[in-house]
C-alpha cells in the first residue's frame, strides 16, 4: 500500500474518525481502535511515532478497557491479535533467539563459571598448593560481592549512556584476563585483589544485559527469554562440573586448577571480539532484520509500553530518583536476597557440600552436573507457563516451594543416606534458578520507563547479597552434613515465600485503588494522565501492576 507524503502525515486512523464520530463514539474527538492499530504495526510506512501517539489516545471503548483491566489486574502490553501479525511476531522472536539470545548466554555461561571455578579448585587443593587457609578462599569469595554488588546500578547506568554493546564487549574482555590471573595467584591478598577487580569489571553486565534484552522482546515474551539466558549461569553448575573433571585430569607442568583458571578466562576474551559485530545496538539496527522486520520490530515494542519510542540510550536523573524511591522495588528486593540463597549462596559451594557425601575429587565435581541439569529444565517450564498465563507470582511461589521441599529433605534425612540426601540436593537445585529470572522479568514489565528499568533492574541485582551470606554460611566447620547452614537457609526461603506473597497484596491493593480513581476520571482526564509527566511510566493511575 502506497502513500503521498501528505497522507504519511495524517494518522491512518483518521480515515475513519469521521465515521465514527458521527455515531457518537468518541465525541471528544479521538478513536483508539486496537484491531487497526494491529494492523498498523505491521503496516508499511507507519511510523513509530505515530503509533506511540496513538496508543496514549482514550476513547469510551479505551477507557472502559483500562478500567477492566485494573479491575482484574490484568496487564496489557503487545499481544498480537491477527495471524498475519502472528506469524511476524514469532518470526522475529525466532531471529533474536537465534542472533540475540545465544550469544548473550554463552557471555554469561562465563559469568557464571566465575563464581562456581573457586569451589571447582578447591576440590582440588587449591588453597593448599599456595599455602593459605581454605577460610580464605570463603573471605575472598565474600570480597568480590562487595564490589560486585554495590556498584551494579552505576555501571549499568553508564553502560545505558556510553551504548550496551560497547559496554559488554569491554567488561567482557577484563573478567576473562582477571579469571586467568586466579592461575598465578601466590598468596591470599593477592587473591582477594583479583576478586575485587572481577566484581567491579563483572558488576554491569548481567542488568545491562537483561534491560538490553527488553528493548526487543515485548513484556510477557520475556520471562522465556531471561530463564534461557540465566538457564546458563546454571548451566555453569554443571559444565562447570564437567570442565573441572576433565581438566583435572591433565598432568601438567601447572596444577590442574591453574589449567581451569586459564581456560575459563580465555574464552570470554574470544568473545568479547565478536561482540561489536554480532549485538545489534537495538532492533531498529540489527543487521540481521530487513527493513520491514526493523520497523516492525520498534512498533511492537512502542506499542507494548509508549515510553520505549527511541528508548536506546534513555535514562535520566529522574529515572534514577523515581527507581530508589520506589516502595515494590526494596519489597522485592528483600525477597530475591532470601531467595537467592538457593542459586547464588548455596551454589558456590555445592562441590564442597556433595563432597561431604562422601564423593571425592573429580568426582564430587562430576555428580553436582544432574542438579543443575534439572534446574534448568524446570526453569524453562516455569518461565514458559510464566510468559503463557502472564502471571509471575504463584510460579515464583512454586520455585520456592520446590526449593523448600528439597532442604527440608536435605536436612532431615541422616548423612549415612547418601542417596536420599542426595535427591533432596536435586530436588533443591531444580527450583532454586526459578526465582531469579521470574522476579526480574515482573520487574522489567512493571516498569514501562526504559532508563528506571535499567536502574530498577540493577539495583534487583543486589540479591547477589545472598553470595556473601553464603560464603560465610558454608564454612568447612559445619561439614560434613552442612545441618546448619541449610537449616538457616531453610528458614531464609520461608521469609522469601512471605515477602513475594506480601508483593502480591501490595500490587493488587494499588490495582484496585487505581480503579477507585480512574471509574471517577473522565475520558479526557484519562487521556491527559497518559500524556502527563506529573507521574510517569509504572506510577500513572492508567498503569496496571502485572501480578
Amino acid at each position: 500500500m502506497s502513500h503521498s507524503e501528505s497522507e504519511k502525515d495524517v494518522p491512518i486512523h483518521q480515515e475513519i474518525i469521521d465515521e465514527k464520530n458521527e455515531k457518537n463514539l468518541a465525541p471528544h474527538g479521538h478513536v483508539f481502535d486496537e484491531a487497526l492499530l494491529h494492523q498498523e504495526a505491521i503496516m508499511h510506512g507507519v511510523t513509530a511515532d505515530k503509533i506511540a501517539e496513538e496508543t496514549l489516545y482514550v476513547d469510551d471503548a479505551k477507557a472502559a478497557e483500562l478500567r477492566r483491566e485494573l479491575a482484574t489486574n490484568r496487564q496489557g502490553g503487545y499481544h498480537p491479535i491477527t495471524d498475519e501479525e502472528r506469524k511476524a511476531h514469532y518470526r522475529l522472536n525466532r531471529k533474536f533467539d537465534i542472533y540475540l539470545i545465544p550469544f548473550c548466554a554463552a557471555i554469561y555461561l562465563f559469568n557464571g563459571l566465575d563464581r562456581s571455578n573457586l569451589g571447582n579448585a578447591q576440590t582440588d587443593n587449591f588453597s593448599t598448593d599456595i599455602g593459605i587457609p581454605s577460610s580464605a578462599v570463603n573471605t575472598a569469595t565474600s570480597l568480590f560481592f562487595a564490589t560486585y554488588v554495590p556498584l551494579q546500578p552505576v555501571m549499568a547506568a553508564f553502560g545505558k549512556k556510553f551504548g550496551q554493546t560497547k559496554f559488554i564487549a569491554i567488561i567482557s574482555s577484563l573478567w576473562g584476563i582477571l579469571t586467568i590471573s586466579h592461575a598465578f595467584v601466590k598468596n591470599d591478598a593477592q587473591l582477594i585483589a583479583v576478586r575485587l577487580l572481577m566484581g567491579i569489571a563483572e558488576s554491569g553486565f548481567y542488568p545491562t544485559v537483561l534491560s538490553y534484552m527488553s528493548l526487543f522482546y515485548p513484556r510477557y515474551d520475556l520471562a522465556f527469554r531471561f530463564a534461557v539466558f540465566y538457564g546458563f549461569f546454571a548451566i555453569a553448575g554443571a559444565f562447570g562440573g564437567l570442565i573441572a573433571y576433565g581438566v583435572f585430569q591433565i598432568n601438567g607442568a601447572l596444577h590442574s586448577w591453574q589449567y581451569l583458571f586459564i581456560l575459563e578466562g580465555s574464552v570470554p576474551i574470544l568473545l568479547a571480539l565478536f561482540c561489536p559485530f554480532v549485538l545489534a545496538k537495538d532492533a531498529k539496527t540489527a543487521w540481521y532484520l530487513t527493513p520491514e522486520e526493523r520497523e516492525y520490530a520498534e512498533k511492537r515494542m512502542v506499542i507494548d509500553a509508549a515510553a520505549n519510542l527511541d528508548a536506546t540510550y534513555k535514562i535520566s536523573r529522574r529515572d534514577i530518583v523515581e527507581a530508589v524511591k520506589d516502595w515494590r522495588l526494596w519489597v522485592t528486593l528483600s525477597a530475591n536476597i532470601l531467595a537467592s540463597m538457593s542459586s547464588q549462596g548455596f551454589t558456590i559451594f555445592f562441590p564442597v557440600v556433595v563432597k561431604g557425601l562422601g564423593y571425592a575429587g573429580a568426582l564430587a565435581n562430576l555428580m553436582t552436573v544432574p542438579p543443575y541439569v534439572a534446574g534448568t529444565v524446570v526453569l524453562l517450564f516455569f518461565a514458559y507457563s510464566s510468559d503463557r498465563r502472564k502471571d509471575r507470582t504463584f510460579h515464583i511461589l512454586g520455585g520456592l516451594l520446590i526449593v523448600i521441599i528439597g532442604l527440608i529433605m536435605t536436612v532431615t534425612l541422616p548423612l549415612a543416606n547418601t542417596g536420599g540426601r542426595y535427591a533432596g540436593l536435586l530436588i533443591l537445585l531444580s527450583g532454586s534458578f526459578i526465582s531469579s529470572p521470574l522476579t526480574s522479568a515482573w520487574l522489567s514489565g512493571n516498569t514501562p520507563e526504559p532508563g528506571k528499568r535499567v536502574v530498577v533492574l540493577a539495583i534487583n541485582g543486589w540479591g547477589n547479597l545472598s553470595g556473601i551470606i553464603g560464603s560465610e554460611l558454608f564454612l568447612a566447620q559445619y561439614g560434613p552434613d552442612y545441618h546448619y547452614p541449610l537449616s538457616v537457609t531453610l528458614g531464609l526461603m520461608v521469609c522469601a515465600f512471605a515477602l513475594y506473597a506480601l508483593c502480591y497484596v501490595l500490587l493488587r491493593l494499588t490495582n484496585r485503588s487505581r480503579a477507585k480513581k480512574v471509574a471517577n476520571m473522565t475520558v479526557e482526564e484519562m487521556e491527559e494522565e497518559n500524556r502527563s509527566d506529573v507521574r510517569v511510566g509504572d506510577k500513572k493511575y492508567t498503569f496496571v501492576y502485572g501480578l
